[in-house]
């Protein structure tokens, strides 16, 4: 099965066409507080342009469900990536409202509960997968830093649920990163940038032609 490829934080039309071009197979938009933030109304106006294949993956902190719901309808979003513990209750609502379609990834930041943590969420039947992530004191995500994957190898290949690797990566370590954790998918945003909220065209092609080779 091929491996699955986000680039996340779009911020303009261009930037996300970029993705697009490239083969990614999603794109992201990242509504909470951040260099890289957009609003609804940004989105909204960005993601009729692009083709129905590609999945647009809107990525949330401390929302609440009547929040992500609305943004979800306004923006034609596929996905919904949550960057906060909303509860269990949470998944649940949004596959409720709706359906199969949506893809529901919740991200898990490396640290010393990583396994535990893990375990819970893969004890949801509501969580398509689960995205690690590193974050900073003053940053969940975006942070252009790697957690440890030789220590976060083994529980990429037991979770029970499908793992995509993010934080830190880029072109130059994402064949590294697919080679020792073995994920189902891999995700980036700093990684291809040009300056915070720009995406770089060469970066954003090496990096979907490296994890594709990879």
């Amino acid at each position: 099965m091929s491996l699955w490829v986000k680039i996340c934080a779009n911020t303009s039309l261009a930037d996300t066409m970029l993705a697009v071009d490239a083969g990614a197979d999603a794109v992201g938009f990242v509504f909470a507080p951040s260099p890289r933030q957009v609003t609804v109304e940004q989105v909204a106006a960005i993601t009729p342009a692009l083709p129905s294949s590609v999945e647009k993956i809107g990525v949330f902190v401390d929302f609440t469900f009547e929040q992500i719901e609305s943004a979800v309808k306004t923006c034609g979003l596929t996905g919904v990536q949550l960057h906060f513990d909303g509860g269990e209750d949470l998944p649940a609502r949004l596959r409720s409202r709706f359906g199969p379609s949506i893809r529901i990834l919740h991200v898990l930041h490396y640290g010393p509960d990583l396994v535990e943590k893990a375990g819970t969420l893969a004890g949801n039947e509501n969580i398509d997968a689960i995205l690690v992530d590193s974050r900073t004191p003053t940053a969940i995500g975006g942070t252009g830093i790697r957690f440890d994957w030789d220590s976060a190898a083994s529980l990429f290949r037991t979770a029970g649920r499908k793992m995509i690797a993010a934080g830190g990566l880029n072109p130059s370590n994402v064949t590294e990163a697919i080679s020792k954790l073995q994920p189902w998918g891999v995700d980036v945003a700093s990684g291809v940038e040009a300056s915070p909220g720009r995406k770089d065209p060469n970066k954003v092609q090496a990096f979907v032609k490296n994890s594709r080779f990879a």
